[in-house]
């Protein structure tokens, strides 16, 4: 592959309901713009879009990498005495070939019929009797890798990325890095090379797409906040950086330069 190529392995459709605001066909249409080989979908927690992935990616001629962002609950995915803010930690997970494949619709049903506690949930364990022909990152902000840098905790943050690297092979675990223009991204994207490098892992640059166009960021803010039954005006609920569009190869390989 061109140094210049680039493919996005952490997006959200329309089918991450009330949070992704990208539609399939749009989608294809821009990939194929920027002569992207390949493009993931890894909508939040369901695999309700892949058919339609699939189809729509095909028929452009472009590789579907059909994945999913998971729910990780930090204990059993079956424990429910926790709180919301304590359900769950997000990992980004690809299907690799057919088995990967299964696996992944095993382990989000699992999830969605056994693990459902504020969110579709599996676990580590369950995730290791379901890991054959699966790729894992190791996530955003939320994920237990960096929320664990986020918390100084350095050590800790290098424990669980052994331990997903034990689930899912050397070669089927990578480091996962984005930058939005925020601090904490910033934060960890110090130190996540080191704990690649001590792990003998490789390092992925995402860019946890959540809409087409840099323009389309206040019409998915309005959303959002229909998604968590806020105002617009709200100061303090939850917000995204505009930053989460569908980036150029050009674009992504300008703001992680210095890693390349």
């Amino acid at each position: 592959m061109p140094r210049d190529s680039f493919v996005h392995l952490h997006l959200h459709t329309e089918y991450s309901l009330l949070d992704g605001a990208i539609r399939m066909k749009e989608l294809m249409k821009k990939a194929a713009e920027f002569e992207m080989p390949a493009v993931a979908v890894t909508d939040h927690g369901n695999l309700f879009g892949a058919i339609e992935f699939y189809q729509e990616a095909t028929n452009a001629g472009i590789k579907p990498i059909i994945g999913c962002e998971a729910y990780v609950a930090p204990r059993s995915h079956k424990d429910r005495a926790i709180s919301l803010r304590d359900a769950a930690y997000h990992f980004t997970l690809l299907a690799e070939n057919e088995l990967g494949y299964r696996n992944l619709v095993k382990l989000i049903s699992t999830a969605h019929l056994d693990g459902f506690h504020y969110r579709p949930r599996i676990d580590k364990e369950l995730l290791s009797q379901h890991s054959a022909g699966l790729i894992g990152l190791s996530g955003c902000l939320a994920g237990e890798v960096n929320s664990a840098i986020q918390a100084n905790n350095i050590e800790r943050a290098k424990q669980v990325a052994a331990e997903y690297r034990d689930i899912l092979s050397a070669e089927n675990f990578f480091v996962e890095m984005h930058d939005h223009g925020i601090e904490e991204q910033r934060q960890c994207n110090r130190v996540l090379p080191r704990i690649a490098r001590d792990l003998g892992v490789g390092i992925v640059a995402a860019n946890d797409v959540h809409f087409l166009h840099r323009a389309d960021h206040n019409a998915h803010d309005v959303m959002l906040c229909i998604g968590t039954g806020k105002m617009v005006q709200d100061q303090s609920r939850m917000r995204y950086a505009p930053e989460l569009y569908f980036k150029s190869p050009a674009e992504m390989s300008e703001v992680f330069k210095d890693f390349l």
